[in-house]
């Protein structure tokens, strides 16, 4: 698929390093954005800025922890410096980090909360001013958030998750009452059963099984189906927003 109004546009990613925010850094890139990639793991980083160079495309690696104020507001400073103020950012950085309530898991409640909505929270800080001159000026402007479908749908053993995708799903409801009246498109994405390393971080030997079952039983959606979907819903003309879109694999109810 072409995504023409892609060409010449600044983008912001963040969860980078990997799965769906790898994925739509690539293929932004590939159709004509400079891309600022932001994420931990600066060695891969480094390595998948210079395969995007190589190809043709024009990359940033930009080092950060989106769960640390300095560190973003490092972040910012740097991108805009390089490349001036972005019009398209995508909040891809998360975490899950499923366990029973009852187990009291409170270092991993902090960190998904963290992660998953202050930390996108201080990415929205650092860059609406540049979204919200960008759609004074004329062009296009777009904020993604990556969500999941456990903002709407209950798993047992993953509340705190599903509780800080709620949130995010909400958040982006909210912005868009006060970015859209000023051109800003604010789009919520929430995928289904996607195939990524989010789940290469659960310490429950039981529900690491219970999820890799789930691969087994269904055809999951693959990171690149999300660049897809991103890629489209930034290059519809400035009149259309999608504002929320829910992508699941075909199998999956």
């Amino acid at each position: 698929m072409s995504y023409q109004n892609l060409s010449g546009r600044t983008a912001v990613v963040t969860g980078a390093a990997s799965g769906m925010g790898e994925s739509t850094a690539r293929l932004l890139a590939a159709h004509g954005a400079r891309v600022a990639l932001l994420a931990r793991r600066g060695d891969r980083l480094t390595e998948l800025t210079e395969k995007i160079n190589a190809d043709g495309g024009q990359a940033l690696a930009v080092q950060v922890d989106v769960t640390d104020e300095e560190s973003v507001t490092r972040a910012a400073r740097r991108i805009h410096q390089a490349y001036g103020p972005a019009d398209l950012v995508v909040n891809g950085a998360g975490v899950m980090l499923p366990n029973p309530i009852a187990d009291g898991r409170d270092d991993e409640w902090a960190r998904m909360i963290d992660t998953n909505l202050t930390g996108a929270l201080r990415i929205i800080r650092a860059f609406v001013p540049d979204l919200v001159a960008a759609a004074a000026d004329g062009r296009l402007a777009d904020l993604v958030n990556i969500s999941s479908i456990g903002a709407h749908v209950t798993f047992p053993n993953y509340a705190v998750y599903g509780a800080t995708k709620a949130a995010l799903t909400h958040l982006s409801a909210s912005l868009r009452s006060e970015l859209g009246p000023r051109d800003v498109r604010v789009t919520n994405i929430e995928p289904g059963l996607t195939g990524t390393e989010l789940g290469g971080h659960i310490d429950n030997t039981e529900l690491s099984s219970q999820l890799d079952g789930m691969f087994t039983a269904m055809d999951a959606l693959t990171a690149d189906d999300i660049a897809d979907l991103i890629a489209y819903t930034t290059s519809r003309p400035a009149r259309v927003n999608l504002r929320q879109v829910v992508i699941l694999p075909t199998q999956q109810a």
